[in-house]
């Protein structure tokens, strides 16, 4: 599985938007699905400006707390959690 950059993500959720399939792109790209159906997601909520590339982000404990609690007590999906706070990657590196 390679890393993909920001151009890449872009190129692939607007093809995506064009009708090509997942499977394809995850093919083309050499990425697996559920990265694919992850990364559109978090675009279609946040838009493009979540792929800046900043790093080291910084919680407070807090935040990290009700984000954790929202799966716990709430019964949030993961991902759905993650997407809606804009991680770029799955829950458990937050953590």
């Amino acid at each position: 599985m390679s890393k993909l950059t920001k151009e890449d993500k872009i190129e692939i959720y607007e093809r995506r938007l064009k009708g090509e399939t997942i499977p394809a792109l995850a093919k083309t790209f050499n990425i697996t699905e559920s990265k694919i159906k992850y990364f559109i997601a978090l675009i279609k909520k946040h838009g493009y400006d979540i792929l800046r590339e900043d790093k080291n982000r910084v919680y407070s404990k807090d935040f990290k707390l009700q984000t954790i609690n929202r799966i716990l007590i709430n019964y949030e999906s993961i991902n759905s959690v993650a997407i809606d706070i804009g991680l770029h990657c799955i829950f458990w590196y937050f953590i």
